[in-house]
């Protein structure tokens, strides 16, 4: 197979002899799927399905799931061009691949969404990570003082902390060298829909009954209906793509065999999983709650006790998001590494090697602290 590639992604050969090698394979890939794909808001689908009742809520958890697969599989067969399996030209991005199919005017457009999305991603990354520590504080406040005590904590000195562990974080070159952060994430997703899973069952236990309605919870008016009914599907839209990572995920696959095969198997395993948590913790956390299914069922105090097990929870959330956001992050970093090795080409660089971590070439200007990640 070849190896010229149409790349988005960090490239400053000329001050680095930095080389990327291919190394990964179906298991690390899911296990940056399910990074990207199982966040908190796993916990907020419970909410999602109430509002659209037993019938819908499910069929639309599935629907979405197929819509998914459908995507990630004609997605993974535009990696290489002109053939999927053996082309020449490699594509390392969504914005790389808009480029190579469809031209450079819609790339841009294209590009504005994408970045915008991303960034969207990593602020709701950063505010979910402080409301989970503040979910923390309140879980041991409310054990101490009863469920009615005042419980109130601020958002920003935590936002700050996320921040400043981001800074190191981002030290971590590529993808390539993140499958490790993406396995303990990926452990974590699992750990904290499990005890939302297995909070909620033991919930339908202890009520003797499995609440809720074809119709989901119901509204004053017709308006107010439709606008949650939208708002639910939203909240399940964005549980479930990750097209515009998935091309970063699959640059980092070894090949033979072909990296679309590989990819396609990763995705199926992915998506199997993700959607068997999610229509778990979704339908018995309506069972559970009803009609007052809370919008999460962690941080949203459908559960006080045991406050120890919810703290544990919220703890592997925060870990999740520390990993997740560098996942959504790459691209990112990847536009400001081309801004600055085209801007600053004449730059020095030197080499800084942190614990653990591969080395990383660190330009000798102020352009270092606008992206750390330069090789």
């Amino acid at each position: 197979m070849g190896n010229q590639v149409i790349d988005e992604s960090p490239l400053i050969e000329s001050h680095s002899s930095y080389v990327v090698k291919r190394t990964g394979n179906a298991w690390s890939a899911v296990a940056h799927i399910i990074t990207a794909l199982i966040g908190a808001g796993v916990l907020s689908l419970s909410w999602s399905v109430a509002q659209l009742g037993w019938i819908a809520g499910p069929l639309v958890l599935i629907l979405f799931a197929i819509t998914t697969l459908v995507q990630s599989s004609l997605l993974c067969d535009c990696y290489r061009f002109p053939d999927p399996e053996y082309g020449t030209i490699r594509t390392s991005s969504y914005i790389a691949a808009v480029k190579l199919y469809l031209g450079e005017t819609k790339q841009k457009v294209a590009g504005v969404m994408a970045y915008v999305d991303l960034f969207g991603t990593a602020a709701a990354y950063v505010i979910t990570t402080a409301t989970s520590t503040k979910a923390i504080l309140k879980s041991y406040c409310h054990h101490m003082g009863g469920h009615k005590a005042p419980c109130n904590y601020g958002h920003t000195l935590y936002m700050m902390l996320f921040g400043f562990v981001q800074i190191f974080m981002s030290f971590i070159p590529d993808l390539h060298n993140l499958a490790w952060v993406s396995v303990v994430a990926a452990i974590m997703s699992f750990a904290y829909s499990s005890i939302g899973l297995g909070l909620g069952i033991a919930q339908v236990i202890e009520n003797g009954t499995i609440k809720g309605s074809i119709a989901g919870v119901p509204a004053s008016n017709i308006a107010d209906k439709i606008w949650l009914i939208f708002q639910a599907l939203g909240d399940i839209a964005f549980a479930y793509p990750y097209s515009i990572i998935l091309l970063e995920i699959q640059d980092t696959l070894k090949s033979p065999p072909p990296e679309n095969q590989t990819m396609k198997k990763a995705s199926m395993i992915s998506i199997f999983i993700t959607t068997f948590f999610y229509l778990c913790c979704g339908c018995f956390g309506y069972a559970a709650f009803g009609d007052a299914t809370p919008g999460n069922l962690l941080t949203g105090f459908g559960f006080y006790e045991p406050y120890w097990l919810i703290d544990f929870a919220n703890a592997c959330i925060i870990l999740h998001l520390v990993g997740g956001y560098q996942i959504y992050s790459q691209p990112i970093y990847s536009l400001f590494d081309r801004w600055c090795s085209r801007t600053f080409s004449d730059s020095e660089f030197y080499t800084l090697k942190l614990p653990l971590l591969p080395v990383v070439g660190l330009v000798g200007s102020i352009e270092g602290i606008v992206s750390a990640k330069l090789r």
